[in-house]
């Protein structure tokens, strides 16, 4: 009877310093991985690689969902009222978090005040590609043939609105040179065209415009990352070829507002352990993208500078979806 009334009295004291919220701190059920897009590409990717390694560090199942819609908007709006008894992240990259916010006057979501920022995991550039028909092998003669040939300057994208067709008007608001953007349907009907002839310069992510590259199918010219890319080093930054522009994209992964701190802050730790991993960094690298290994406070850091940059060139160009 004495010892049955000892634990009674642990639990009491247990309760008064709060060691039942801690327990509670990690929610039952696997952890969920929304991506906004179809499997297959960089997010979805990036989220696979991260989910392989999390559920063994968190000793419980992470699953990848994928939510598309809306150009990745309906995931963020579906998420934003999560509750604080949901585990579940959002795999959210610049066009969720930057663009759309600033581009659609209903957007169903505010990334600052339904998300927290708990890691990035990956970064990755921009490439300016040019036909190989294009009499030119460096950017400084492009910028001098597009100034003396102003009909040319017809800029190719994959998608209008899309982080490539906002870094081709940076791209010529440096160079002062005023281009056309024309918009495609996706990376595969642009490529077809800058390698027919039909525009003559394009823009893109640039693993995304490698392949055709190493093929000797079209002329990567410049990437805009702030030294070489890993995955391409025989082709110059902007800076090296003379244009003072860096401009990156990235994954990162945001919790719904609602998710207790203490749980962000587990998670983040625990996404930087796996990021920190050799497979990890190896398989991000297979992908042609840059791993990266960032805390909560580091990710909004990130997000903050990262909108100082690219907020004021959508704003100013007046685009509507």
């Amino acid at each position: 009877m004495q010892k049955r009334h000892f634990v009674r009295a642990l639990l009491t004291v247990g309760l008064a310093v709060g060691l039942t919220p801690a327990v509670q701190a990690q929610p039952e059920g696997p952890l969920r991985i929304v991506v906004p897009y179809a499997p297959g590409g960089s997010s979805d990717r990036a989220a696979r690689i991260v989910a392989e390694k999390l559920g063994p560090k968190l000793g419980q199942s992470v699953i990848v969902e994928n939510k598309t819609g809306a150009g990745g908007r309906l995931a963020a709006q579906q998420l934003r009222g999560a509750g604080a008894d949901q585990n579940v992240l959002l795999l959210a990259n610049p066009a969720i978090m930057v663009v759309a916010p600033l581009v659609f006057k209903d957007n169903g979501y505010d990334p600052d005040k339904d998300f927290q920022p708990v890691s990035q995991v990956s970064d990755y550039e921009f490439g300016l590609a040019v036909a190989t028909a294009v009499p030119v092998k460096e950017l400084k003669h492009l910028l001098a043939w597009l100034r003396s040939n102003p009909k040319q300057a017809n800029f190719g994208v994959p998608a209008t609105g899309s982080l490539p067709h906002f870094f081709a008007l940076m791209t010529g608001e440096k160079a002062q040179i005023k281009g056309e953007v024309v918009g495609y349907r996706g990376s595969g009907p642009l490529i077809s065209d800058l390698m027919g002839g039909q525009v003559p310069v394009a823009f893109d992510t640039l693993d995304t415009l490698l392949p055709q590259h190493e093929g000797g199918k079209l002329r990567i010219l410049a990437s805009s990352g702030a030294k070489r890319s890993p995955f391409a080093k025989d082709i110059p930054t902007y800076k090296e070829a003379g244009l003072d522009l860096v401009a990156t994209g990235w994954n990162a992964l945001f919790a719904p507002a609602s998710m207790p701190k203490d749980r962000v802050a587990n998670l983040g730790a625990a996404i930087q352990d796996v990021m920190k991993d050799a497979d990890t960094q190896r398989k991000f690298m297979d992908a042609k993208v840059t791993p990266i290994v960032s805390s909560p406070a580091q990710t909004a850091d990130m997000l903050k500078r990262y909108r100082a940059q690219w907020a004021p060139v959508v704003q100013k160009s007046g685009y509507q979806p």
